[in-house]
């Protein structure tokens, strides 16, 4: 069986070759890829035997014979496409033979599960940007022989690939300068480098090489499940990682080296999360209830389903208790630049100390009156200037104080001058009502118009 070998590593690296028809033992499993200006999406295509073997074939959205199953997986590119460039995507792959309210199905946002046009059609798919990390897309269309599903980017661990593929099967090496520059060391063992080394601790999960081959259709679709549900934890593993990093900086004082922008798209990314998973909350119960109903959908998936829906609720819990996290971290490092901001105010008090006296020195005999001190100001007429500047100060800070130390006095003053206000007030309009009409309370007549 003739087979074109791509093989797609998690870490990163990844490396392709060509196989001819003569290989009698094909290493890894054919992608149909359809990436140009116009097809920018990945395609692959499996079709199962029901007895734990799997090939690849072609493009053709067939359905599996007997106990045959087939799966076609379309994988839509992450940038800035709008919502309808993505449907179009998927009209030129998908159509024919499904038709307009299948991919509408697929392609909508938002939660649904049901049967359209006698299949069991479910997605879950955030309303979010597809160039975001925090934006999910996963919609599947069952039958009892087929299987057609749809993401936004690359699922891990969604495919399958012969074990000998794996880089977890690799003997793994430390990087130094020893090694050759072909990433293989002298004893013969794999170097692991440290960003692919970061990459693999982010992962809960195995790569595709130890993924058990589905043989029903039920197996598969609990198959499709469990990886949505891995790669969203997989999400939360990285920003908890993010988040320890943060909290490090903090205990280590080095808080001017945190971005204050980080708490904000934080708590957006968790929002997006969170709207994923009660999505996906919403979704997979009644994708249970619904398959439960299925006679080729068997007893032990049934229970696989009730388990991973009580692992997406822990996992809500667990996203929630996060930005519980960010969210003190973020009052810390408030606290932190309120505590630097009050710092820099009593630096500057201090300052205003030493040089209020000096202002208030430099003030007094700057006042352009006579009588000043030591300024050889001696006419009779203008001596007691100063002195009468100076009675007039100390008059205002009595006053000054005093309302500050009787608070009483001054709420008395206060009132007072409101009550002389008001008495002036009534007094203007009683005037003008006298004026109106007259000396005994009666109208005035008015010759010529009536006043509305």
């Amino acid at each position: 069986m003739e087979m074109n070998e791509i093989e797609q590593n998690d870490a990163g690296a990844a490396s392709a070759e060509d196989v001819d028809s003569e290989s009698s033992q094909p290493r890894s499993y054919q992608e149909n890829h359809l990436y140009s200006s116009q097809h920018p999406v990945r395609r692959k295509a499996y079709i199962f035997d029901g007895d734990g073997s799997y090939y690849n074939q072609e493009w053709s959205l067939k359905e599996g014979k007997g106990k045959e199953f087939c799966w076609y997986h379309v994988e839509l590119p992450k940038g800035k496409q709008k919502l309808s460039q993505l449907a179009q995507y998927l009209i030129d792959v998908l159509c024919p033979p499904l038709k307009l309210q299948d991919i509408l199905s697929l392609a909508s946002n938002g939660p649904f599960c049901g049967n359209v046009d006698g299949a069991l059609v479910f997605r879950v798919n955030s309303p979010g940007p597809p160039s975001s990390n925090f934006t999910f897309r996963i919609a599947a269309r069952v039958t009892e022989h087929s299987v057609i599903t749809v993401s936004l980017g690359r699922v891990p661990r969604l495919g399958f690939s012969p074990a000998n593929e794996s880089l977890l099967y690799e003997i793994p090496a430390v990087e130094s300068s020893d090694y050759g520059g072909d990433g293989v060391s002298s004893k013969g063992a794999m170097v692991i480098r440290e960003h692919v080394l970061d990459f693999l601790l982010t992962m809960n999960h195995s790569e595709e090489a130890d993924n058990l081959v589905p043989r029903s259709v039920s197996n598969l679709v609990v198959h499709i499940i469990d990886t949505h549900v891995d790669h969203l934890q997989d999400t939360v593993t990285k920003l908890e990682i993010e988040l320890d990093s943060v909290e490090f900086e903090l205990d280590l004082g080095r808080c001017q080296m945190i971005d204050d922008k980080k708490f904000p798209k934080m708590h957006l990314d968790l929002q997006r999360l969170l709207q994923v998973i009660a999505h996906s909350e919403q979704v997979f119960p009644r994708v249970k209830e619904k398959c439960g109903s299925k006679d080729w959908f068997t007893y032990e998936d049934i229970i696989a389903l009730e388990e991973l829906i009580a692992l997406i609720r822990s996992l809500k819990e667990n996203v929630r208790f996060i930005a519980n996290r960010v969210s003190a971290l973020q009052a810390g490092l408030d606290s932190w630049q309120s505590e630097q901001i009050n710092k820099k105010l009593y630096y500057l008090s201090f300052l205003s100390i030493i040089f209020l006296p000096l202002s208030i020195i430099t003030g007094v005999f700057g006042m352009n009156v006579g009588g000043v001190p030591w300024t050889g100001q001696d006419d009779p007429e203008l001596k007691d200037g100063f002195y009468n500047v100076v009675v007039i100060c100390v008059m205002m800070l009595v006053m000054v104080l005093l309302c500050f130390l009787f608070p009483g006095l001054y709420s008395h003053i206060m009132g007072w001058q409101r009550t002389r206000t008001l008495r002036k007030c009534l007094s203007i309009n009683h005037k003008s009502y006298i004026r109106r009409t007259g000396v005994g309370g009666e109208p005035i007549q008015r010759r010529g118009y009536t006043r509305i």
